[in-house]
């Protein structure tokens, strides 16, 4: 036989998959009875003093909650007894008052909150999915999102952009956040805000007679904007960060772009001159990060190449390594995740990163590596599909491979 205990867990599953339906309209789904099991004649009658004692139980624990014990008779050595079977529970609110304090509060705060959707913006349909939505929002936050929607039923957005609503204390990240909601209150599929204006890339020409002819070394290039760069790049070096981008040493036929992460490799991909190159490469920081925006990338239809980004490089520079993140937290082991597009090299050391058994740094960044050894490890990874005109028409030639 089940214990109040764990009765009380089935309940709490159960409030918590249903109340927004429940305190929206109770839907016949109360009175609820709960089963608290039927053991067999010989487990009753072997068990029968264990049986005996839980039944009390039962009964003292139903009648002080006012809850109501259905039994049912069984024969026991001969007798008749009234053994429980379920606890059936009358209404949500006796529901709810057996699961404490902390749902009370939230089941008040959930009607309060109900209450005002239902006298500000009348008509709405799926109440009960909205309120389960601001569940857990801050009164500061709850307010805000009516205020907004409010604007946005009464006023049109046309021709501004987040920024530009003039909504007190409204941010664009917090409308950005927040906009389906939003526009369920507000009734509309759209506010009518201005897009987000395309991506921008930037890069650095390595290029040294470009550098030697004094013009710009620095330049952006904006997704579906027309842009021709100052040659066609025969080697594009994509690195994660934006120092090792802009101080890469100079190579002849070659630009150096800011990656920017995660956002970057949707935008970079789409440029034509960017993916006809002959040579593009990626070079990141030696981290489970690092292996995701890679896998990105080739996702993104981009086949990048890597440098220093394998278990000899990671050896070497380890010492350089870090266990903490920018404020001192300790890097935990991250969650591994399916990254069919590295290669067998690449895969081995994030698999070790991912490791939780990893008893070493979990990122190498490659600020630590020099940004010599980097330039020579392009070369080395080109040098068999470099033309000569381009090996000699600068001052660098391939390193010596031992």
């Amino acid at each position: 036989m089940k214990t109040p205990d764990l009765i009380l867990q089935a309940l709490s599953k159960r409030i918590s998959a249903n109340w927004h339906l429940d305190i929206v309209s109770e839907r016949g789904t109360w009175p609820h009875s709960f089963p608290l099991g039927k053991p067999t004649k010989s487990e009753l009658e072997t068990g029968f003093a264990s049986t005996l004692d839980q039944t009390l139980e039962w009964r003292d624990w139903a009648e002080k909650h006012g809850l109501t014990l259905v039994t049912i008779p069984r024969r026991v050595h001969g007798t008749t007894q009234s053994i429980p079977t379920h606890l059936t529970i009358p209404d949500f609110d006796t529901a709810v008052g057996l699961l404490g304090t902390e749902w009370k509060q939230r089941i008040q705060r959930g009607r309060n909150r109900l209450a005002v959707l239902k006298s500000t913006f009348p008509g709405t349909a799926e109440l009960p999915k909205l309120v389960r939505a601001v569940d857990g929002y801050s009164a500061t936050d709850f307010n805000l999102l009516c205020t907004a929607a409010s604007w946005f039923k009464n006023n049109s957005a046309s021709g501004l952009t987040p920024r530009q609503v003039p909504i007190e204390g409204l941010h664009a990240k917090w409308l950005n956040t927040h906009k389906n909601l939003v526009q369920a209150l507000a009734g509309t599929d759209s506010l009518g805000l201005l897009p987000d204006h395309p991506q921008r890339i930037h890069f650095t020409y390595l290029d040294p007679g470009h550098r030697a002819s004094r013009q710009r070394w620095h330049d952006s290039a904006t997704v579906g904007d027309t842009m021709i760069p100052a040659y066609p790049p025969e080697i594009v070096i994509i690195s994660e960060n934006k120092d090792t981008a802009i101080h890469f040493p100079p190579l002849p036929k070659t630009v150096s772009i800011e990656g920017a992460g995660f956002g970057g490799a949707a935008a970079i991909a789409s440029l034509e001159w960017i993916s006809t190159a002959p040579h593009v490469i990626y070079w990141g920081d030696m981290d489970s990060a690092g292996f995701e925006i890679v896998n990105l990338f080739r996702e993104q239809g981009l086949p990048v190449r890597t440098v220093l980004m394998d278990l000899p490089t990671f050896e070497l520079y380890e010492r350089f390594g870090t266990t903490t993140d920018a404020r001192g937290n300790l890097l935990g082991a991250p969650v591994r995740k399916n990254l069919i597009h590295l290669s067998d090299n690449e895969l081995a050391l994030y698999n070790g990163l991912t490791d939780p058994a990893w008893a070493r740094v979990r990122r190498v960044e490659q600020e630590r590596i020099p940004l010599l050894a980097a330039q020579d490890a392009v070369l080395r990874l080109i040098r068999d599909g470099l033309t000569r005109e381009i090996i000699g028409s600068g001052s660098l030639r391939p390193p010596v491979i031992p």
